[in-house]
């Protein structure tokens, strides 16, 4: 997940609901990692640059795509966005779910599973290198298909903002709404590193797609949620955390034998670098 904070209503919003979970988190007493919490804010602040550059790389594939395609949905047509919006929660649960089962792809989305604890706070924790993670192919069809670029920024937008709000413990299920959206309750299992739960509920806005598609999985209450990445903890240094994955891969590929060794390290499942 990727959170855009440029408007300062909504960096107003994510500052006063991290504050209230916060209280509440203490209140209940759940604890709150402070040393993870200045870790991600130190990941947050190195996004800034490397968004930048990434945003460059990205920017450009979109409007060469935008170019190519033989027509453009009108912009102002609700069926534009709601096509658009399928359209998205589609390209986006493939992309998701190869960030996880692709171990280039992984090194980056790593970033973002790295912390201990679920909370708003942890959903900022992003990778430093989507541009080159080449996550971004995944909605290129989309643009060829007509896809104005700015409807695609705007229903990525949504959705991410969307997201921020699943990343927590303090909202429990949300009755029959569990069948259709995704909510706090399915994120929480897509964020545990326990074997049951491991590489589940892909999905953005909508679970429908996991469920679809065999990657489904509910809370059980005979399996406690454990958070972070499964064999190891990163630590709490920004620079650790964003790049450890990379290193461990690249290592990986470097000991692996012949070509074919080392693109299976590169292409293959992450599994292995997980345990």
């Amino acid at each position: 997940m990727e959170l855009p904070a440029r408007s300062p209503l909504w960096l107003a919003t994510i500052l006063l609901l991290v504050a209230v979970e916060l209280l509440w988190r203490l209140r209940t007493r759940r604890g709150y990692d402070g040393r993870a919490a200045m870790a991600t804010l130190g990941l947050a602040l190195g996004n800034i640059p490397f968004g930048l550059l990434n945003g460059t790389i990205v920017g450009g594939v979109a409007s060469g795509a935008a170019l190519l395609a033989p027509v453009q949905w009108p912009i102002h047509s609700p069926w534009s966005w709601a096509g658009g919006f399928l359209l998205f929660e589609f390209s986006y649960y493939w992309f998701h779910r190869a960030s996880h089962r692709v171990g280039w792809m992984w090194a980056t989305h790593s970033v973002h599973h790295s912390a201990g604890q679920l909370t708003l706070l942890a959903s900022l924790r992003l990778g430093w290198t989507n541009g080159i993670s080449l996550g971004w192919l995944f909605y290129v069809p989309m643009l060829l298909m007509g896809c104005p670029p700015l409807m695609l920024a705007a229903l990525r937008a949504f959705d991410l903002r969307y997201q921020f709000l699943l990343h927590t413990e303090a909202i429990g299920r949300l009755g029959p709404l569990e069948w259709v959206l995704n909510t706090p309750a399915h994120h929480r299992v897509h964020h545990a590193s326990n074997p049951a739960y491991l590489d589940r509920n892909y999905g953005g806005v909508l679970i429908i797609f996991d469920r679809l598609f065999g990657t489904f999985a509910a809370e059980r209450a005979d399996e406690p949620l454990r958070y972070g990445l499964a064999g190891h903890a990163p630590g709490h240094n920004p620079l650790r955390i964003a790049f450890g994955q990379w290193g461990r891969m690249l290592r990986a590929a470097a000991r692996a034998r012949g070509l074919r060794g080392r693109l299976a390290v590169l292409a293959g499942p992450p599994a292995a670098e997980r345990e």
